[in-house]
């Protein structure tokens, strides 16, 4: 594995989980090099119209990595994280941070969500975690 990309194919799959036939056919002509890009990954399970942890599973099958998060926290090279701490927040984005986070951790979902509301982009809402000491887990493809 390379330094600049995220494997967690250590980790079990479900009990009775079977993969869905296209998803195994989408991610197998979306990979490149035994990888695949989080924009790809998730725009695979909405044209699906599937939970993108389905996607994940699958991913996980196939050996595949995960790159480029789109919240900047792995698969980026040279460094493996791009995301920097905010140098200022807005109250609005971080009583949206503060709300949605429990015990410290804000879901990947939630934080997608968060920047969708306040239309502001998801390195935004990342960058903002990183300064408040929030960290982004779970995520919703099931990397981290």
């Amino acid at each position: 594995m390379s330094e600049n990309t995220k494997k967690h194919h250590d980790k079990p799959l479900p009990e009775g989980w079977e993969p869905i036939p296209d998803v195994v056919d989408a991610l197998k002509q979306a990979a490149t090099n035994g990888n695949i890009s989080c924009r790809m990954a998730t725009k695979i399970a909405k044209d699906l119209n599937i939970n993108p942890t389905e996607v994940g599973h699958t991913i996980d099958l196939l050996g595949i990595n995960i790159i480029k998060c789109q919240l900047g926290l792995f698969g980026y090279k040279p460094e493996k994280k791009v995301v920097q701490p905010a140098k200022s927040i807005s109250p609005e984005l971080e009583a949206e941070i503060t709300k949605a986070s429990t015990d410290g951790r804000l879901p990947c979902k939630a934080a997608w969500d968060i920047a969708s509301r306040l239309k502001i982009s998801k390195m935004d809402v990342s960058s903002a975690c990183e300064a408040m000491g929030i960290k982004i887990r779970p995520c919703q493809i099931g990397a981290f």
